[in-house]
């Protein structure tokens, strides 16, 4: 658990850690799902690969900037590797990024790399 400020410099408890590759890294969609930029830390989730997905929401579009987003699938494979960054929220941050996240991404708590555990959207569906 730790702390980091709002936008108006008072602190807000984050006990969540989220696990982001994609779009949830950029500050621009963190000040628009969330009201702050947030605090993170580079870590690795093993077993999964990143394909591309094209998103359809245009809201979502509009808060991203793109129509394509990073999206992982699960290969239990070790030697598969993804970069990202394990964010600390709170948990209505983390119902705000639920709500963000298409229909073509499933929440799960996934191991990480360094140790421990962090929320995760992945691909819904299989890789074709």
């Amino acid at each position: 658990m730790s702390r980091s400020p709002d936008q108006e410099g008072a602190p807000v408890q984050t006990d969540v850690s989220l696990f982001s590759y994609g779009t949830l890294r950029q500050s621009n969609v963190q000040r628009a799902l969330f009201g702050r930029e947030l605090d993170g830390r580079p870590d690795q989730l093993q077993g999964y690969r990143l394909d591309m997905v094209e998103i359809t929401d245009p809201e979502v579009v509009a808060t991203s900037g793109s129509a394509h987003h990073p999206i992982l699938h699960a290969t239990g494979d070790p030697a598969d590797l993804v970069a990202g960054t394990v964010l600390a929220i709170t948990e209505a941050e983390l119902a705000a990024a639920d709500g963000y996240e298409t229909d073509d991404y499933s929440r799960a708590l996934a191991p990480l790399a360094s140790g421990g555990s962090a929320w995760v959207y992945a691909a819904s569906h299989p890789a074709p």
